[in-house]
């Protein structure tokens, strides 16, 4: 390429570019922001109708625009590049300087921002030269400026080239913090993909008739926002249905924050539900945000509501209501864009008939009620979750336990279950600690569920031998459980002849290979 020699004054106008433009990086206290003034001053200095910096991610080779001058923000945002695409992208794969006197003569240039598509070409030069480290390219600095015959573009490309080898090692800097970001996004992504799989729909457990119906109702309230109240006794899995409706919303992607109302005591839980002012009572030193603000675009999920105070409850409504509240302290109205999922095993009817709970909150919770039944209400359940937790608890405890024999089946699926799914999944891991022949058997479960099965058996109006008949059957199914089926390690054990246990086993129709 031709270069014309520069004159006096234009000399002096370059020399004044890279002073302020040296000057402008050796003030800036981070690095990261000191290329936003380059395009500007550039553009000051020198006639130069758009003008961008471009980076490029290592990780993923995309090329995209860092800076830019002359660009709408939406232009800026489409300028997006492969390496080897565009004029820009060939630059930065062969690390060479590009000159495209008529952009209109050129059809590898891409306009891929659309900011030239009103503009005649034939009277745009686009220059781009690249922005090294060392032999590393990571970059590339371009401008448009009006139509110069290439003889004599050697001037600006010279200076195009000073300037990209001044802000390099900011252009590294925002190269670092670009693949910084892109690998956070990333991590994101693949931890709330974890969190849709643990915690989504599909992560409850059951198949019965009663979780059919829970399984519609989520599926029709998650999609909206409204207000979710969850009922239910003590260990039916409430907060899993809060969260299976929260990473089956709109909102899977944004914060899900849990609050245990009963756990906190009264003059702590409004701090922590809408936060505090530092200074507003002993012992704020600093201000501290509540739950509803971290909550902000997500879902607060309040357990065990029906245990908030009469003054709490009226501070609730309101923010249910208004969409708005105070911090402790504080005279400033925040906003609270929040999906509200409660729960509680109280009856809030019976509380607001007793005045121990306001109406109209009550109201404003029920707007769509679920209630999540008993596991007594849904045995079709119990073997599905107690396979469920031995997988999961043998994991956990690092024990190879495969199955549950068949009269520890029978005592686990004919156990009321005050408890609900949380006593299960207690009892599983218990007999997972106990066993020592990767099998659960009838003794490993906790001796009140056994004693409730001779209750049970006791209160049966048949005749002692119908009794002494069930008894010897369930004997018998331990014993086969135990010795994985055969028939003489079980005869051993009990004590008998092969013979009789063969009788035994036909008489009572089991069938040693299902135990």
């Amino acid at each position: 390429m031709t270069r014309v020699q520069p004159d006096a004054s234009h000399e002096i106008k370059e020399l004044k570019l890279l002073f302020e433009i040296s000057r402008h990086l050796s003030d800036a206290l981070d690095l990261r922001d000191a290329l936003k003034p380059v395009l500007p001053l550039m553009a000051e200095y020198l006639c130069i109708l758009r003008g961008s910096i471009t980076i490029l991610n290592r990780d993923t080779g995309e090329i995209s625009i860092d800076e830019a001058y002359g660009l709408l923000p939406k232009e800026k945002a489409r300028g997006r590049y492969k390496l080897g695409e565009g004029i820009t992208g060939q630059v930065i794969e062969t690390g060479r300087e590009m000159v495209v006197p008529r952009i209109s003569d050129e059809p590898q240039f891409l306009d891929r921002t659309g900011a030239r598509k009103n503009l005649d070409g034939r009277f745009v030069t686009f220059m781009c030269v690249p922005i090294k480290i060392g032999l590393e390219v990571i970059g590339a600095l371009s401008v448009d400026r009006p139509y110069l015959e290439e003889s004599l573009c050697g001037n600006d490309v010279r200076l195009l080239t000073i300037i990209a080898s001044c802000i390099s090692q900011a252009a590294r800097l925002r190269q670092l913090a670009e693949e910084e970001v892109a690998e956070l996004k990333s991590d994101n992504r693949r931890l709330y993909d974890e969190l849709a799989v643990k915690f989504g729909l599909q992560s409850i457990i059951g198949k019965s008739r009663p979780m059919l119906d829970v399984y519609a109702l989520i599926d029709k309230v998650s999609k909206t926002a409204a207000t979710v109240l969850i009922l239910g006794e003590s260990g039916v899995g409430k907060e899993r249905i809060a969260q299976a409706i929260h990473y089956h919303s709109h909102q899977a992607a944004n914060p899900y924050v849990k609050v245990n109302c009963a756990a906190l005591p009264e003059n702590l839980i409004e701090s922590e539900l809408f936060g505090h002012e530092k200074g507003s009572f002993t012992g704020a030193t600093a201000m501290r945000k509540g739950r509803f603000e971290m909550a902000e675009g997500g879902t607060i999920f309040l357990d065990e509501i029906g245990e908030l105070s009469l003054t709490l409850q009226a501070k609730l409504l309101r923010i249910l209501q208004e969409k708005e509240f105070e911090r402790v302290g504080g005279n400033v109205t925040l906003k609270a864009n929040v999906r509200v999922i409660a729960a509680t095993n109280r009856n809030l009817e019976a509380l607001v008939h007793e005045g121990k709970y306001r109406e109209d909150l009550y109201y404003r919770l029920n707007i769509f009620p679920i209630t999540v039944p008993p596991l007594r209400e849904r045995r079709a359940d119990i073997a599905l979750l107690a396979d469920y937790f031995l997988e999961k608890y043998s994991k956990e405890i690092g024990k190879t336990v495969k199955t549950i024999s068949g009269s520890a089946c029978q005592l686990l699926k004919h156990h009321d279950w005050p408890g609900n799914v949380r006593e299960l999944e207690n009892c599983i891991e218990r007999a997972i600690i106990l066993t020592t022949d990767g099998g659960i058997h009838r003794h490993h479960l906790p001796s009140h569920l056994r004693k409730c099965a001779s209750g049970s058996a006791s209160k049966n109006p048949g005749a002692l031998g119908q009794t002494l008949e069930a008894v010897e059957k369930d004997l018998i199914i331990e014993a086969l459980g135990a010795s994985a089926g055969n028939m003489a390690g079980a005869a051993r054990a009990l004590g008998i002849t092969e013979r009789v246990m063969g009788l035994r086993v036909a008489r009572f129709g089991i069938d040693p290979k299902q135990l």
